[in-house]
């Protein structure tokens, strides 16, 4: 349970950080999305029960925000991409940094894409949003690669700190 928490904190720190990028690029129209850094540490190096928790209270995190008629989808697919993360991490590396870059950046692909293909409907010209939605995708996906690092080592460094992952830096 402690480590759910402790997960669910750092989560709630990268949606606040994201937020205010997110904030700061509306003037180019810009929107990024990055659920798989929600997903991929836990999913990756944590057990399935406090790794799957964190997957769903980070995506009611980012339902906070989200329309009514929503609620509830970022947590379904991030439980779903914890699940799917989760049984292809022994065939991963997972103690290498580049290859936990590969795995966000894959997931995040694939959340995205999900994203866009169950949300394009509401959109009044669907056709006319796919550039944007491009545009957002190759932002996104440079951020999650830059980011990704940093948040694992937050996440790694926060669970050593709070003695519930001793390995790490011992």
């Amino acid at each position: 349970m402690r480590r759910t928490l402790v997960l669910a904190v750092t989560q709630f720190v990268l949606w606040a950080i994201v937020a205010e990028v997110n904030h700061l690029l509306t003037d180019f129209h810009v929107f990024l999305f990055v659920g798989a850094l929600y997903v991929v540490f836990a999913a990756l190096l944590q057990p399935f029960r406090s790794g799957f928790a964190s997957a769903i209270i980070g995506g009611l995190i980012c339902d906070a925000h989200a329309p009514a008629e929503l609620f509830g989808l970022h947590a379904f697919l991030f439980a779903a991409a914890h699940v799917s993360v989760f049984h292809l991490r022994d065939r991963i590396p997972r103690d290498d940094g580049t290859a936990r870059v590969v795995v966000a950046l894959l997931t995040n692909l694939a959340l995205f894409l999900v994203f866009s293909f169950t949300q394009i409907h509401h959109s009044p010209a669907p056709g006319a949003a796919w550039p944007r939605l491009f545009a957002d995708l190759v932002c996104s996906q440079v951020f999650v690669a830059v980011v990704a690092s940093w948040f694992s080592a937050l996440q790694s460094r926060v669970l050593f700190l709070t003695g519930l992952d001793r390995e790490a830096f011992a």
